[in-house]
């Protein structure tokens, strides 16, 4: 109880934390998530967001439960995470591992776990955790009594952990290693009782191979074509990376620099052989308790990180070669052995020392309590997470792509762009950098630079569908319809299911007059996306230009069901209410445009014709004036200006 107490507080500023990075993939878009029938399409397909069956469904479940509000999904990591805590004490103890609720404690609250437990996509960490620590007390339990419902247990956990998250394939090699540890040596009734756990990690590790590699291909980059002299060096220097940060966890950061590796350098190979030399010298004394205690603790913090030392391909590693939440389960290899060093020791030394143990103990759990509660602050929002990354490594690319993308939402176009342009010199031959910067610039008004960097994203990837359909827009912004349509047309070639592709078609359609055949684009992107307000709000507009007052109210209606401050939608409904002269509500709607969005002459314009059809003058004039002082050379509200003017 105490101990979920301790975590519960020290993960505070989590409680009413927001959705970060790769929470839409996993949960709040990921599309077998949201459907009723989705269960099915989790257990049976590797293309839907990773293959982690048992962590989905947790979502699918959880997303029945409470929708998308994010404080419960923090809240259940926080409390497997406390859960977690407290079956590594009861796994340590029965293991005899001295101070072992010290060792639990120190895990829950080291700052190097806060990824783990604070990032909602990571309840692939705290569920596994939760079955590979059940699983070993449970095969615990069995060589205990013998009682064959423990044995069938553990294996049920220990393939719960695999569904759960892949990397727990390590769960055999562990218990292998606690065999070993007992004993000495292996028997042949260990190898049997744990060939079972070793043909389920088989299994799942054929299917996670099959899955990074697709996803890989998918991507069309080539950060993961690593010669295995360069794999050996990344390896070597993470493990030795992974325990620097658990023995002095500063600067931890959401995405570390990525490392250049250079297998011809000399210097590239020292934490490797470093590696192998302590590992032979431990393996050289081995008949001797203390070195035995100390090979499974520096054994098991090895063996947890193997699927991401680099041996493998792993999606992420185009962003970096380690992250803290590879070493949830791994950390606790060290932490454990370091306490159970420190209580020997202070042991030996009589009173005093158990005293001055227990004091550092304290200490130690309150500094490291304190650090937990500093970093939670930094997972509250993306834009605090993004900024705290560029904070601790300047050169994350993907962390300015993200951040533009949430300065582009709060209308701060220029700095995004500043952004983008980072983010491209960092990483000059990535095509969606390319494009979105070009639809940074395309919001800032320079719709030609936009097209520049379309184009030279589509030289990058020729099959760029979005690019292919961005680039459509801007082009028919410039007066090149007929261009236009040839790239919105190729978008949809190559990926009939893109909304966004659907919308710009429409929209070009509108333009040059064929809007029948633009609202039949407009419904099916809303089809494939029906919660999107932008394609809401462009059938809207289509349908006004055919007249059908009543249907396009329906969609501005829906649109700010949506997202209720969207400006667009309040300008046309503004718009369909002034032309069936309901004039205070088209005020009205105006005026809430506005509150969103003051600086658009349009808005202001249209304001002013309502009010001047409402014999409201003195405001109407104040409109145009607002307009035109936006917009100088704005024709309408010079000449609208001028009528009212004169009857004045």
């Amino acid at each position: 109880m105490v101990l979920a107490v301790v975590t519960f507080v020290a993960y505070q500023p989590v409680w009413h934390a927001g959705f970060i990075w790769d929470d839409n993939d996993h949960l709040t878009a990921n599309p077998a998530v949201a459907a009723s029938n989705g269960l099915q399409m989790i257990w049976s397909s590797l293309a839907v967001s990773r293959y982690y069956p048992l962590t989905l469904t947790a979502f699918w479940v959880q997303r029945r439960l409470w929708g998308l509000n994010p404080a419960p999904y923090h809240l259940v990591n926080i409390a497997l995470h406390a859960v977690n805590g407290i079956l590594v004490f009861l796994v340590l103890r029965r293991l005899r591992v001295p101070s072992a609720w010290l060792a639990a404690t120190l895990w829950v609250l080291h700052p190097v776990n806060v990824e783990s437990v604070a990032w909602i996509t990571e309840l692939k960490n705290t569920q596994s955790g939760l079955f590979f620590f059940l699983s070993i007390l449970c095969l615990l339990r069995f060589d205990a009594d013998h009682r064959p419902g423990w044995y069938a247990l553990a294996i049920a956990c220990g393939l719960a952990a695999m569904l759960s998250k892949p990397s727990t394939v390590v769960l055999p090699v562990v218990l292998l290693l606690y065999a070993w540890w007992q004993r000495g040596r292996w028997r042949r009734a260990d190898i049997a009782r744990i060939a079972p756990f070793f043909i389920l990690a088989v299994g799942m590790s054929a299917l996670t191979i099959i899955e990074q590699r697709g996803h890989i291909l998918r991507a069309g980059t080539t950060e993961w074509r690593l010669g295995p002299a360069q794999r050996l060096v990344i390896a070597g220097k993470a493990i030795w990376f992974y325990a620097a940060k658990i023995l002095w966890p500063v600067r931890l950061t959401f995405v570390y620099p990525r490392w250049e590796i250079d297998a011809l350098s000399l210097w590239s190979w020292v934490p490797t052989v470093a590696v192998v030399a302590l590992g032979a010298t431990l393996w050289w004394c081995r008949s001797r308790a203390w070195c035995r205690a100390v090979l499974l603790g520096i054994g098991f913090f090895v063996v947890a990180l193997l699927p991401v030392l680099g041996f493998f391909d792993v999606y992420y590693f185009q962003y970096s070669f380690v992250a803290d939440h590879f070493q949830y389960l791994a950390c606790l290899g060290l932490i454990s052995l370091a306490v159970s060093t420190g209580t020997g020791i202070c042991a030996r030394a009589g009173q005093w020392g158990r005293s001055l143990g227990t004091l550092a103990a304290v200490i130690v759990l309150l500094i490291l309590g304190m650090s937990t509660w500093r970093q939670a602050r930094i997972y509250q929002n993306m834009e605090t997470l993004w900024r705290d990354t560029l904070a601790k490594n300047p050169a994350a690319w993907m962390a300015h792509n993200n951040l533009s993308d949430i300065l582009i939402q709060q209308g701060k176009i220029e700095e995004a762009i500043g952004h983008l342009e980072q983010a491209q010199r960092l990483k000059p031959d990535d095509a969606v950098q390319h494009s979105n910067l070009g639809l940074a610039l395309e919001q800032a008004g320079r719709v030609r630079e936009a097209i520049g960097h379309y184009e030279q994203a589509l030289r990058i990837k020729p099959d760029y569908a979005a690019a292919h359909s961005d680039l459509g827009l801007a082009l028919a912004r410039v007066g090149k319809p007929q261009e236009a349509m040839e790239h919105l047309e190729e978008a949809l070639r190559l990926k009939p299911d893109l909304a966004e592709a659907h919308c710009n078609l429409g929209i070009v359609l509108a333009q040059t007059g064929r809007v029948p055949e633009a609202i039949e684009h407009f419904e099916q992107a809303l089809r494939i996306e029906p919660d999107d307000p932008e394609a809401h709000c462009n059938l809207g507009k289509a349908f006004l230009q055919e007249g059908r007052l009543g249907d396009a109210i329906g969609q501005y209606e829906q649109a700010l069901r949506i997202k209720p401050d969207d400006p667009k939608a309040h300008y046309g409904l503004g718009k369909a209410f002034l032309q069936e002269g309901r004039l205070s509500d088209a005020i009205g709607q105006y005026e809430q445009a506005l509150r969103t969005q003051p600086d658009s002459a349009e808005t202001h314009y249209n304001l002013g014709n309502a009010l001047a059809q409402a014999d409201r003058v003195p405001e109407a004039v104040v409109q145009y004036e607002q307009a035109l002082r936006l917009k100088p050379d704005f024709a309408e509200a010079q000449n609208a200006l001028a009528r009212l003017q004169a009857r004045q």
